[in-house]
């Protein structure tokens, strides 16, 4: 994009979980754009002042990181004002994209990675906008996204505090899009299939230990089952519909859940 044609230019948008995969993917489509960007995650800090430097250099626009932990609510009103010290002005963009996931049999599922996949997948969302949305409201323009998944919409075996997470998001996005509305704030949530990620790579393991077969046929017979296209989302499609969301032709869509699934929810 020129300069002159990018649509967040002056934005500023945190987006957590961010040091990889989708929340990496979606923060340079919105940096591209023009947003200045704090990335939120885990991992090694050389690596995250790297991407830091590469992703603000690549975009030409400022890129700061913070560290602060999804699962703690202290944490995530600290890095609001850590993006107003850094960052300067308001979070105008808020994409809450952080999560976990864990796969066992509901009898067998442990209640500490019950607690945390809530915390991080559901609870965090709510944290995170109730630091938003004075800020948005003050200003009468604000975008929050959640990624929500195709488990928002369906279920699927083995996967209950994820499937009970993510069906939470879209409630508290229809929500977050009746109250900030007059205020000229939308919410919405993207619902993606099978996107491959370091996340998914994981769950391929954990699903074959499962189930007790390889991965490949982890991959064609669990995961891309329930697809129409045998295919896995890129972050790069996730990127550019979550820059939709937030830019000009995005207005009208408020309180959605918008699948990006191949096909998995159509059946």
């Amino acid at each position: 994009m020129t300069e002159s044609t990018r649509p967040l230019a002056g934005r500023t948008a945190i987006v957590t979980g961010s040091t990889s995969g989708i929340g990496l993917g979606i923060a340079r489509a919105l940096a591209d754009a023009g947003a200045a960007i704090l990335l939120n995650g885990f991992g090694d800090a050389k690596a995250i002042d790297e991407l830091v430097q590469e992703l603000s250099t690549s975009a030409g626009v400022k890129v700061v990181h913070c560290p602060a932990d999804m699962s703690k609510p202290a944490e995530i009103a600290g890095m609001f004002d850590f993006a107003a010290d850094k960052l300067g002005g308001g979070v105008d963009i808020l994409v809450n994209n952080a999560g976990i996931q864990h796969v066992a049999a509901i009898e067998d599922f442990p209640i500490e990675k019950w607690d945390a996949i809530i915390a991080i997948n559901l609870s965090a969302v709510f944290h995170a906008t109730r630091a938003a949305l004075p800020g948005m409201k003050a200003r009468k323009w604000g975008r929050i996204v959640n990624i929500a998944s195709a488990h928002g919409l369906v279920a699927s075996p083995f996967k209950s505090a994820y499937v009970a997470a993510k069906h939470g998001v879209l409630g508290f996005t229809k929500t977050t899009a009746l109250e900030g509305a007059e205020f000229g704030i939308t919410a919405n949530a993207i619902c993606p299939g099978y996107v491959w990620t370091p996340l998914v790579e994981k769950q391929i393991d954990d699903q074959a230990r499962t189930h007790g077969i390889d991965r490949e046929a982890v991959i064609r017979d669990v995961m891309l089952a329930p697809q129409a296209a045998k295919r896995f989302t890129t972050v790069e499609e996730i990127g550019a519909l979550a820059l939709l969301l937030c830019g000009p032709n995005g207005q009208s869509f408020n309180g959605a859940a918008l699948p990006i699934d191949n096909g998995w929810t159509a059946r």
